[in-house]
């Protein structure tokens, strides 16, 4: 791994375990060992690195999300994958949790790449629900863009009280309560499993 590579994924790894305030450069180059000069030889200081980090863990999700968005399956089998994937429910959510950072969210860089991954989320949600409702599978009164910013609703939030809680259960229950939701909507009854 490049010094540029290590200085990004031990930003990441930080980011996701402090926050961007809990985050100091030193802390960064211990976790990457490396020097305050290569440092600031890949990077112009913690803000670019930080956009770096942010930007990669974003593309990542992307990535791991559009797996089950593109596999095959009906909509609701394919929004069920997604659901029930497997997750560091405890850890959080690398980017959900950044819209708790208000560092992050004050500094309209850094909260691009959050906003436009959950932005992105909800959209691709709402075209996969609209082609459900065009193949027959859903019912006409499931409204796509409602249901898309529920999901994204539901998963962040299932993060949040899973994480209070100390247990996954809330959260695998709060994705049990709006699969049934979704099942409701399904013009085949058990179509979401």
């Amino acid at each position: 791994m490049t010094t540029s590579e290590r200085l990004i994924e031990s930003t990441r790894e930080l980011l996701w375990e402090r926050g961007y305030v809990g985050v100091s450069p030193k802390a960064i180059q211990q976790r990457a060992g490396v020097g305050q000069g290569s440092m600031y030889h890949h990077f112009t200081g913690k803000p670019d690195l930080a956009l770096a980090a942010i930007s990669r863990t974003a593309d990542e999700m992307w990535a791991k999300a559009e797996e089950w968005f593109d596999a095959p399956g009906t909509a609701l089998q394919r929004i069920t994958g997604y659901l029930r994937r497997e997750r560091d429910v405890l850890k959080g959510c690398p980017i959900g949790g950044l819209t708790q950072d208000p560092d992050v969210m004050a500094d309209p860089v850094l909260r691009r790449p959050v906003e436009e991954t959950l932005g992105r989320l909800r959209a691709r949600l709402a075209e996969i629900l609209t082609e459900g409702r065009e193949h027959g599978e859903l019912g006409p009164g499931l409204d796509p863009a409602a249901t898309s910013a529920t999901i994204v609703a539901v998963l962040q939030g299932g993060y949040v009280v899973a994480r209070a809680a100390g247990s996954t259960e809330p959260f695998d229950q709060a994705v049990d309560g709006l699969l049934n939701l979704l099942a409701a909507h399904a013009t085949t009854p058990g179509r979401a499993e």
